[in-house]
Parts: structure tokens; sequence; C-alpha cells
């Protein structure tokens, strides 16, 4: 069986008519439809066919220019020498520690021709380069846990209780920020089959209860919906701690048996200590949900059994530790914690692996080999870095100097779609001397880039992929062949490569058929129960068998059951409630733990609605942006905003026509939709429109439709220096005028 394997799942290609087409995977009970769109992008017009060079960089214009010039086009011959030069001029300049590996994940879900991986060992042989480190997509989270309950829970979904037994007990969930089934449809690796809707569906049918708290309806996937303020997620929580604490629920004994902390907590909580009481009252104006539901949902939670969950979009903002942070607490004092099927959650549906009970296909990766520079940022600092070159920044309770970068080098990824405050991204990027993009189609990095190679696209070439979350490992066929002239990523590098005298320590001798069949054997090492080579090949799939019990481990269960059995790895052995690290004083939040801190705190409270920016139904980020379902999803080409019809109408607005959102930080061009299920105070922008500032009007205007043209780059804190999407806040205004916009002139393009 031919298949071929994408974020989205897995598809059979049927090669029957004139073309081929993509299927369903007949194993997969919830395919999802998005990766048929890889095929749509083969010949589609935004698609980069030829190496090409920015005119100004060609000329030495020092990246002034960068993201509003043409390009002109190269050999492939031409294009990978002035690479190399470039490469190795920097390097014999200024050091290895000018130069950045920017790329980022999801350029690919099988594990050889994963862009990231590759660039990063053709970097290390060349001596090293800065690297990022942790993710947009849970960056605050993973440096906030490992303070709380120890390093082995920090990654995506450690903390969850699986599935089946959620679904056994039937705890009560209360859910933060929701459970959007169209983000259980993509996972890193790929899979064979989408598994959060049947486990959803068999938690109502077994009589399970849930309550969804976020600003939209559509967040609940089933079960009730409790509106609240975005951003204020820890407030309600803390004031429903103060309940328990208040009303003699909580189980003190129990409670510091598990934990250290629980007096100053308790301090803190009850207003003896920075700040007023979190009491309901408190929290009612800033979480705009009544005291006296927050009363009863404390009393709910304590009654149990229950499971708090938190949407990963809780920490993308100003502060993302504190709901993190207080949902732990709020576990803890309910007396949830370490109970079969309860506690807390960190993001169920956020992506497809997250809580199923199921055996871990961990394997080998490309080897990237151990990078000689040891500088880094945290991932969501990078405009920082190339603003502040030499300055130093707080992370993690250390200190961090900024890099002097000179040369980005970026294979897979897109910062000019994931980063926040892109206008200012944009200035700052134009200060290195040189960008260097691989990539497919003419994306926002790649027009604001000074070298471009193309790169084929996922469905053209063949690979094995898998998730070191999930049991699926599947044999990916190349669906179709890439344009003329184009190549892997894989082979760019080793082009590029034999101009520095690298060639054979980077792809040592190998064919990419070699080292993809080398990687399956690793997975065969690991796993002998896999089929052999021929085999797998012919059936195009294999899967782990069913897991034991004792292999799908249920978080905290042993440690609440035994603490000094099975300690944690923290300094105490217990869960730690107020880490010192967490109370010390932060220069720009004050004591992240202590005071809390709305997500919108900072803005101009005079912006009336704060700014939504969930992950798109229709693609996945970025990516697929020009296939059909993207296309669909606009309305006269532009990207769709929702907003309560309250709010469209208190901006003078009509429902249906071109609009901006605006701050201080820019202006987005959308079509605005009214939607009742939508609180009022809130518009909903998806990510994933490609950034296009143009100048209207004497006014920089990002017709691409973006987000995060307007979400602040702050930082979540000094403790994470996470991603800050969230809290920002915009007003809603009328669109230029359809002649201006029409004569629009372009920032940016191939």
């Amino acid at each position: 069986m031919e298949l071929f394997a994408s974020h989205f799942g897995t598809y059979e290609i049927d090669r029957t008519g004139e073309t081929p087409r993509l299927r369903p995977f007949r194993h997969d009970p919830a395919p999802s439809p998005l990766g048929e769109g890889f095929l749509a992008l083969s010949d589609h017009p935004t698609r980069i066919r030829q190496p090409m060079a920015r005119r100004g960089w060609l000329d030495g214009d020092g990246g002034a220019a960068r993201g509003a010039d043409s390009f002109v086009p190269l050999s492939i011959e031409r294009a990978s020498e002035l690479a190399a030069a470039e490469l190795d001029r920097v390097r014999r300049t200024h050091g290895n520690g000018a130069i950045f590996g920017g790329s980022y994940g999801w350029g690919s879900a099988g594990r050889f021709h994963h862009p990231q991986s590759q660039l990063k060992r053709f970097l290390t042989l060349a001596g090293g380069f800065v690297s990022a480190r942790n993710t947009y997509s849970y960056g605050t989270a993973k440096v906030l846990i490992p303070h709380l309950v120890g390093p082995a829970y920090s990654d995506p979904g450690a903390f969850n209780p699986t599935w089946d037994r959620i679904v056994a007990e039937r705890p009560f969930i209360l859910s933060f920020g929701g459970m959007r089934l169209s983000n259980a449809q993509v996972e890193a690796g790929g899979t064979g089959a989408h598994r959060t809707r049947g486990w959803l569906t068999a938690f109502a049918q077994a009589g399970g209860e849930m309550l969804t708290l976020s600003p939209d309806r559509r967040d609940a996937p089933q079960g009730d919906h409790l509106a609240i303020h975005a951003g204020s997620d820890a407030c309600a929580m803390l004031a429903m701690a103060h309940v328990l604490i208040h009303e003699g629920l909580v189980d003190e004994a129990a409670v510091r048996r598990l934990t250290t902390g629980y007096d100053a907590l308790k301090a803190l909580i009850l207003g003896q200590a920075d700040g007023p009481a979190r009491t309901p009252d408190w929290a009612a104006p800033l979480t705009g949900i009544p005291a006296a539901t927050l009363t009863q949902l404390a009393r709910k939670l304590v009654a149990g059994p229950a499971l708090i969950n938190l949407a990963w979009s809780l920490q993308r903002a100003v502060a993302g530790e504190q709901p993190y942070w207080a949902a732990l607490v709020l576990a803890v004092l309910s007396g949830q914690i370490g109970q079969p099927g309860c506690g807390l959650a960190c993001g169920l549906s956020a992506v497809s692996s997250v809580g199923n009970p199921l055996r871990r296909l961990r394997g080998p990766a490309f080897v990237q080999g151990t990078n000689p520079v040891s500088d880094f940022i945290p991932v969501a600092r990078i405009t920082e870095m190339l603003e502040r070159p030499g300055e130093t920044i707080a992370y993690n309770g250390a200190s961090l100097t900024l890099p002097d970068i000179r040369l980005i080098w970026w294979a897979g990824g897109n910062p000019f779609h994931h980063h926040q405050d892109l206008n200012r991204l944009a200035r700052a990027w134009r200060r290195p001397e040189t960008v260097i993009v691989q990539e497919s189609v003419w994306t926002a990095t790649a027009q604001h880039a000074d070298l471009v190679f193309p790169s084929a696209l996922p469905s053209e070439r063949d690979d094995i992929a898998a998730a070191s979350r999930d049991d699926w490992i599947i044999r990916s066929s190349k669906v179709t062949e890439p344009p003329a002239g184009v190549e892997t990523d894989h082979a760019v590098l080793s082009r590029i490569a034999e101009h520095l005298g690298l060639a054979e320590a980077f792809h040592e001798g190998r064919s990419e058929a070699e080292w993809i069949a080398q990687l399956y054997a690793g997975y065969c090492a690991a796993f002998p129960e896999l089929p052999d080579w021929d085999t797998f090949c012919a059936t195009g799939h294999a899967r782990l068998s069913d897991p034991v019990p004792e292999e799908v481990i249920q978080p905290l269960e042993a440690f609440r059951a035994d603490p000094q059995a099975s300690p944690l790895a923290t300094p105490s052995g217990r869960i730690e409630l107020m880490p010192a690290l967490l109370r010390a004083a932060d220069s720009r939040l004050g004591a992240p733990l202590t005071r809390v801190v709305v997500s919108d705190a900072g803005e101009d409270p005079a912006l009336p609605l704060r700014l939504l920016s969930p992950q798109p139904a229709q693609r996945l980020h970025s990516q697929l942006d020009g296939a059909p379902i993207a296309e669909d999803a606009r309305r006269d080409g532009l990207e769709v905003a929702r907003a309560h019809p309250d709010e469209i109408r208190a901006a003078g607005l009509i429902a249906g026509a071109p609009a901006l959102l605006s701050n201080e930080r820019g202006a987005v061009l959308v079509m605005i939709e009214a939607d009742n299920r939508l609180a009022p105070g809130h518009v909903e922008l998806p990510t994933g429109g490609w950034y296009a500032p143009r100048r209207i009007d004497g006014r920089w205007i990002d017709c691409g439709g973006n987000p995060n043209t307007l979400t602040r780059d702050s930082g979540s804190s000094e403790l994470s220096q996470g991603p800050s999407a969230g809290g920002a806040r915009v007003r809603l205004e009328p669109a230029p005028a359809p002649e201006h916009l029409g004569v629009a002139q372009s920032a940016g393009g191939a």
C-alpha cells in the first residue's frame, strides 16, 4: 500500500486517475481533509522554482531593502557557491557565534526530510551556530513546570491522565480555554489514527460532564460553556482556591504531605501578604463570571472526582506562568491531584496524541551531532536578539548574553507567521548581513531573505514518519515529482557542503534512500516487533502492539499514594507550590506568583477589544495557505475576523464588509463577520494569514490578515521569556476605500 504521511495524518495514494489523489487512511477513524492540500501546492503560483537572490544584497546594501526588494534568478551552482562563501566569511570574520540556525519545527512529518535536523547537522559540521530553545507552542509551561513538579513533567502532555482513565472515572472536567477538535487533527510526526473525537464521545456516553471556560462558545466541543474574559483564567482559579480555604474544604494534612509552600500560598490567597484577598468578589469584575458561580465551581471541584484542563494558549501570554501555576494550586487544594483520571491536564486536544493511552514510538532521528556553540536564546526572543546584541536578558534564574548575529539561516518554519509584533520583527530583521532561507513557497520569511533555495514539498519526497508520542510508523511515499530544478533540503545542503569540504561528513556516502532505511533499522532495534524493511515497505505502515498497563504512566498517582517511595525530582521531593525563584522580583512583571497579572496588563485600556488568535481550522499555522480549503475560508480574498454583533455596531461598521483591526503596533485588513458565540469585548482572528504589509493612504497595513502584526513581543516573563501573543488589545475601524486598496504598493514579494 502506498501511503503519504503528513502532520494532518496518513493518506492512501490513489493513482488510478490521470493525476494522483489522496484518500483517507482506512485505519483512521477521524481523518483530516487538510493533508490533501499539499497536492494543490505542487504547481501553485507561490511556488519557488529556482534559487533566487535579492538584488540589493548582491549590490551590498547591508540588508537595507530586505523585505522590500526584487529577486533575480541564479543557477543552483552559483547559489550554492554564494551560500558557502557567505557562511565561510561570517565564521572566519565573526566566529560561529554570529550564525543563527533559526529553523523551527513542522517543516515535515518525516524523520529524514526534517528541515530543522538537516540544517542543524550541516551547521554543526561547519563549526556550530546559535540555537533556539523551547517552542512557541509550549515554551512558558516547559520552563515553569520543572520548578513545580520536576523536569519529568515538562513536556507537553506529560502531566495528563490518559483518556481511558478519564472515561472510566468520569470526572467533572473544568476546561480553561477549551478543546477545539481542529487542533487535534495535527501531530508533529503524523499519526495513523486520530482518536480524540472518539474519546470525547466515549466520555459523553459514559455520562461525563464538562464545562468549558473561554470567550468563544466554539471552544466547547461538547458540554456546557461559560464565557470568561480572555487572560483572566488565573484570577478565576485563585478565587476558587480562596473558597476552598475560607470554607475549610482543604484537607491541609494531605496538602502538607504532598507539597511545600502551603503557608505562604494560603497567606497570599487570603490577602495576608502581597495584595488583596483573592475572593470571588475580587475576581468577578476581572473575569466576567459572577462570584456565586465561582463559588459553586469550587465546591463542585472539591466534591470530585474532577479534572482541570488547560489549553496551551493560556501560557502564550504575559505572565503566562500564572494560569498553569494557579491550576496546579487548585488541583492540589481540591484534593484531585494524583487521583485516577483526575487532577490536572495540559492540552487535551492540543495535538492528536495528548492523553492517548499508548506505547510511545521513540526512535532515532537524523543525527545532528554536538553543536560546538553553546549560546542560545529562548525561541520567542529573536527580535530582542537582533535589536540588542551584546546586552543581557534574564532567563530561568540566569542571565543570557544576546549574541551578535550576522547570518541567519532558516530551513522549515515561518517566523513571519508565528512570531509576535511582525512590524517590529521586520525592522530588526534588516540588521544581519545575510539571511538564507530554504522554502517551498514564497512565504513572508522567504520574501525577507537575501538568498532563497527552493525545497521539495513533503509530498514530493520519500521518507518514514513517526511521532515520539504516537504508536504508528508510516512509509511515506513520494506522491508527485517536484518541479524541475527543485531538490530536497538534504540535496541542497549536500551541494553547499561540497564547497566547504564537508560533503562526505554530511551525507556519509549514503543516498537519501539509504539514510531512510537506516533510520527505520534504528526503530526496529528499539522495537523488535516491527516488521523488516521489505515487509514494512510493502504494507506501508506498522503499529506497536497495545500497551501493557505499566507502560502507560499515570502522572502523580504513585507520588500521591506514597510521596516518600515515589518522590518528585524537586528540591523537596514534593510539589513546590511557591518556589523561591518564582517569588523573586521580576523587573517587568513584579513577583509573578504573588501579583496576579491579567494578560492584557500594560495594553492601552482605551482599546475596547481583546484579540484572540487561535490556531486555524483550515491549515496548520501558515502552511497550506494556498490550498483550496484555506482559500475557501477567506472572503473576497481577506482573512475573516469575528466579533459580537454589538461590537461591530459600536464601531460603526457593517458585518460582512472589510475592516481594520489596529493598535499602536500596526493595522490588519480583514473581513469582519458577526458571531453571537463570541463574548462581547473580544475579536477573533485565527493565525496563519501571510504577513503582507502595504502602504495605503500613508499607513502600513497588513493585507495578509496575520494577527501577530498586532500582538505584543515582550516575553511571558523573565522566568521563561516565552511567547506573549495573548492579551493584545485592538480597535475595529473602517477599511480604506476599495480604490485605495487596489493601488496598494507591496512592501515585499518575489
